[in-house]
């Protein structure tokens, strides 16, 4: 039975991890490092403001305190490795290399988002970055990612994945389901579970019998390390040495980072399961204060070169609200744009596209019909056939031959041998 502590966090000493010393990369290393933590942090920063003032709708959670989780992992991909996340996934955007402007832009709702404003916070998605996005449900991203590096492994590409999920997240029925087939498969591809402490509000001790995470997934067959997820260097090693595996040795892995969100599950958590005290104590280990202490006290960067770092993130952000603010809102004509439900399966699916017209199509092509079928439109004309009509249409194709199914298809399986 869970105690009357468990209902709230661990501390940072509680934990049971501790970074390993790592030497310091090279001066451009280190200090892009630092520089894409400082943007991340200055981005969610005014991201937060943003919503306050009603800029950006719907959900936003922000990944302030979990930079050097997310830079020190993103840090160890290949520029042809492919990268999926969960909905707080602002800093994962930002380190893949997408431009701070289209990221606000996106969460402002606007055209010039990195998904066309179509996703939102939770959707962000950068195909040209091989960034194939956040989703919003929990666990949902881990088959797809198996999926995307099935796609690597049959292309037989040295292309591995890297997929971030929450620590709610190893509690879906997907995590256990994606661990075996990626093991069954020799898939190439990383899992990383973001151990932040809390499942929105349900502390880890709460919501997991296991919590070392790390282990979850060794009786489906994936090893697991642990990492601290608040030093940006422990992260890259355990990270680089995961990817080494899963892509030379076709061996999926699991890495748990240990880290710590300092805001909210969302901007609508009241914070109410957690104290101030345990956040403070949290506090005391930010990824970006201790690094920047660490360069300064080894005699790396002065405090000028962290002045200016800190400057030119502000001026990013700056420049992404100024863009976001500056750019259209999606126009209504394209509604039902990029909506592809289509053909005989999906019946009487109107609702599914563009309702304009009588019979299933592209969102894009109502556009081509012209000033008097839209004002048909309007009138209600693809309603007007009637039920029965509608009914007769679905007898119809029920009695259709299925595709490949026409006369001749059962000997057609049979010369190929597929008939059984």
């Amino acid at each position: 039975m869970a105690t009357e502590d468990a209902t709230r966090g661990r501390g940072p000493d509680g934990t049971g991890v501790q970074a390993e010393p790592r030497p310091l990369p090279d001066r451009d290393t280190y200090e892009k490092v630092l520089a894409k933590m400082i943007l991340i942090r200055r981005f969610e920063e005014r991201a937060g403001e943003m919503y306050a003032k009603a800029k950006i709708g719907g959900f936003l959670h922000l990944c302030i305190g979990e930079e050097a989780t997310i830079v020190g992992a993103t840090q160890a991909l290949r520029e042809g490795d492919y990268l999926l996340s969960t909905y707080r996934e602002h800093g994962q955007a930002l380190a893949r290399g997408t431009e701070p402007k289209a990221v606000m832009a996106e969460l402002f709702g606007k055209v010039g988002g990195c998904s066309g404003g179509r996703g939102g916070s939770m959707h962000l998605f950068d195909a040209e970055r091989r960034f194939f996005g956040g989703y919003g449900i929990v666990g949902g991203n881990l088959p797809l990612a198996s999926g995307v590096a099935l796609a690597s492994d049959y292309r037989g590409t040295e292309d591995a994945t890297l997929c971030m999920f929450g620590d709610g997240a190893t509690n879906q029925g997907t995590f256990g389901e994606t661990m075996n087939l990626a093991a069954l498969w020799s898939l190439p591809i990383v899992f990383m579970v973001i151990n932040n402490q809390f499942g929105m509000g349900t502390a880890l001790e709460r919501h997991s019998a296991v919590t070392d995470l790390s282990k979850k997934a060794a009786g489906y067959g994936v090893p697991g390390a642990r990492c601290d997820g608040m030093d940006v260097l422990d992260t890259h090693a355990c990270v680089s040495a995961a990817l080494e595996k899963a892509r030379g040795d076709r061996t999926p892995q699991l890495v748990e980072a240990v880290t710590y969100r300092y805001r909210g599950h969302s901007m609508a958590d009241p914070e109410e399961y957690r104290t101030k005290d345990e956040v403070e104590e949290w506090r005391a280990r930010d990824p970006i204060a201790n690094f920047s202490q660490r360069l300064t006290e080894e005699g790396e960067l002065g405090e000028e070169d962290l002045q200016r770092l800190d400057d030119e993130a502000m001026k990013a952000v700056d420049g992404a609200v100024e863009f976001a603010d500056a750019s259209p809102f999606p126009d209504l004509a394209s509604l039902y744009d990029d909506i592809y439900v289509m053909g005989r399966q999906v019946g009487e699916a109107w609702f599914s596209v563009d309702q304009r017209s009588p019979e299933p199509h592209r969102g894009e092509h109502e556009r081509e019909a012209g000033e008097v079928a839209q004002e048909l439109a309007e009138a209600g004309a693809a309603y007007a056939e009637g039920e029965d009509a509608r009914s007769r249409r679905r007898v119809d194709r029920a009695e259709e031959p299925g595709e490949g199914e026409g006369e001749g298809a059962a000997d057609v399986r049979d010369e190929e041998g597929g008939g059984d």
